[in-house]
C-alpha cells in the first residue's frame, strides 16, 4: 500500500475507542500499529510509539469525546511522538471533534474553542484532519491543513430505510438543523418539520412550536448529537402532544452525559440510532432503545483514498444517491 509514494500506511489508536480502531484496520486490512500508553499518578500521559514510522503515511485515530481534555492532549502527545520520529504525514483521525459547540462568539468575553483545538492539532504536527459530522461545518475553516469532513448519514439512512416506518416524517429539533433534516426528508422521500426551541442555559432547552403538521405520523428526529438528552426529551413530548403516533431518534455522535441514559429509556421515544463514533458507557451498552451503527467502513475508506492520493468527494457527499 506504498505505491502513492506517501509510504507505508499505518494505523495508531489512542485510548479514546480502541474497538473503533481495530475495525477500521480490518477494513483496511493492515495491523494496528503498537503503542505503550499510560498515565504517572499525577495523570501525565506517557506514549510511546513502537513501530518504526520514519517516511511512513501514518493515521492516528481518537475522537476527543469524555473525557475529552484527556483524550484530547493524547491525541496532541502521539502527534508529536510520531512528529518527532518522521513520519512523513500524519493524519488525525478525529470521528467526533470535541469542543465543536464553542465555534464563535456568542457573547462577550467567551473563548472560541474550536479554533483552539483546531491550532493546537496544526502545532503538534498534525498535516491532516479527518473528522466526521462536525457540529459546525465552517470548523474546517478553522485549520490552515486540509480537513476531509465526512458524513455519516449515509450509513444512518440506510438503517432508517430498513426499518420501513409508515407514515415517516423528519424533525430538525432546531432551526440550525434544518439542512440536515431537509438532506434527510430529500433522501427518504418524505416531508419535514421543525422544532422552534429557545435555549436559555447550556445542556437545557425547551421545546416552543412545531412548523409542520406531524399528526398520525411517524417522527424522526436527526441530529449530529445527542448530549444530555434533555433537548431530545423536550422534542418528543412536544411531537406526541402534536399528534405524532410515535417518535423516534438518530444522531451521527452519542455523547450521552449525565442524565442522558435513564432520560432515554425512562421516555416514550421508540429508539435512538447512533454510530460508534464515540464508544457507548458500559450503563447505556444494554439499553434496548439504543442502536449502534458502524462507521469503520467510512473512516476506512477515506484513510485508503487519501493514501492512495484518489477522490474522497463522494464520501463527504451528504446529498448523493
Amino acid at each position: 500500500m506504498d505505491s502513492s509514494g506517501n509510504g507505508q500506511l499505518l494505523i495508531f489508536s489512542g485510548r479514546a475507542n480502541p474497538p473503533l480502531a481495530d475495525d477500521i484496520c480490518k477494513y483496511v486490512k493492515v495491523p494496528l500499529g503498537k503503542t505503550v500508553i499510560r498515565d504517572f499518578s499525577d495523570q501525565e500521559i506517557y506514549v510511546r510509539i513502537e513501530e518504526n514510522v520514519r517516511g511512513k503515511d501514518v493515521f492516528v485515530v481518537q475522537p476527543t469525546c469524555y473525557p475529552g481534555n484527556t483524550n484530547l492532549m493524547e491525541l496532541l502527545i502521539m502527534i508529536d511522538a510520531l512528529r518527532r520520529s518522521s513520519a512523513k504525514r500524519i493524519t488525525a483521525v478525529i470521528p467526533y471533534y470535541g469542543y465543536a459547540r464553542q465555534d464563535r462568539k456568542c457573547e462577550p468575553r467567551v473563548p472560541i474553542t474550536s479554533k483552539l483545538v483546531a491550532d493546537l492539532l496544526e502545532t503538534a504536527g498534525t498535516d491532516r484532519v479527518l473528522t466526521v459530522d462536525l457540529h459546525a461545518g465552517q470548523i474546517q475553516g478553522f485549520f490552515n491543513i486540509p480537513v476531509d469532513h465526512l458524513f455519516a448519514m449515509n450509513v444512518l439512512i440506510e438503517y432508517i430505510r430498513k426499518l420501513d416506518l409508515p407514515n415517516l416524517i423528519v424533525i430538525s429539533p432546531d432551526a440550525g438543523g434544518v439542512e440536515r433534516a431537509r438532506a434527510y426528508a430529500k433522501r427518504l422521500d418524505t416531508s419535514l418539520a421543525i422544532i422552534d426551541k429557545r435555549r436559555d442555559i447550556p445542556n437545557e432547552a425547551r421545546a416552543m412550536n412545531i412548523i409542520g403538521d406531524v399528526k398520525g405520523k411517524v417522527a424522526f428526529i436527526v441530529d449530529d448529537m445527542i448530549d444530555t438528552a434533555g433537548t431530545l426529551m423536550e422534542a418528543t413530548d412536544a411531537l406526541l402532544g402534536a399528534g405524532a403516533s410515535e417518535v423516534h431518534a438518530c444522531c451521527s455522535h452519542a455523547v450521552l452525559s449525565g442524565p442522558a441514559g435513564e432520560r432515554i429509556a425512562n421516555s416514550p421515544i421508540k429508539s435512538v440510532v447512533t454510530t460508534n463514533s464515540i464508544p457507548l458507557s458500559d450503563g447505556l451498552k444494554n439499553n434496548p432503545k439504543i442502536k449502534v451503527l458502524s462507521v469503520a467502513s467510512l473512516l476506512g475508506e477515506a484513510i485508503l483514498r487519501i493514501h492512495e492520493e484518489t477522490s474522497v468527494s463522494s464520501l463527504f457527499d451528504s446529498t448523493r444517491e
